[in-house]
């Protein structure tokens, strides 16, 4: 399998465990799964110039906002795929590491921590959200969880490649 297939495959499976997480997350503890057409709205008001939202949800809808906001999920999976292979080298993708991944994983929640949430107006880090603590703790759980998937696919990826 190509290199560039194998981050395709891992930054897509790694999203979808992260999803999966998010389902159960609803299941168990009654939290709602991120809304993906909100992320949509933000990137199609950018065509537009505008960046930076007071709340991303009182923000006029744009067409197709929710299948953008899933494309853009999922392309964002895959270039954090390819980050961490180019940060820990082809290498990693022969024989995937956990702790690399996990790290890694955690690490991206700092693009939703001070890129996406306040831009769309959450504030830094959740900050203006109603229970910052809360939020940052699902945000924390729900990128180790993308580690996680991250390395089990790399796994799945190199066994099959």
């Amino acid at each position: 399998m190509s290199n560039l297939l194998s981050v395709v495959s891992i930054g897509v499976g790694a999203t979808i465990v992260m999803d999966l997480w998010g389902l159960v997350r609803k299941r168990l503890l009654g939290m709602p799964p991120l809304d993906y057409a909100l992320v949509g709205r933000w990137v199609g008001h950018m065509t537009h110039g505008k960046f930076r939202h007071d709340r991303i949800a009182t923000a006029s809808p744009v067409p197709g906002e929710r299948v953008l906001g899933w494309v853009v999920h999922y392309l964002t999976g895959v270039v954090f795929a390819a980050a961490l292979v180019w940060i820990g080298g082809s290498e990693w993708l022969s024989h995937p590491t956990l702790m690399p991944a996990l790290t890694f994983g955690l690490a991206t929640v700092l693009v939703p921590f001070l890129v996406m949430q306040p831009a769309m107006g959450a504030g830094i880090a959740a900050s203006r959200t109603p229970n910052p603590t809360s939020a940052r703790l699902q945000s924390l759980i729900t990128h180790a969880v993308f580690g996680l998937g991250l390395w089990a696919t790399g796994c799945m990826t190199s066994y099959f490649g």
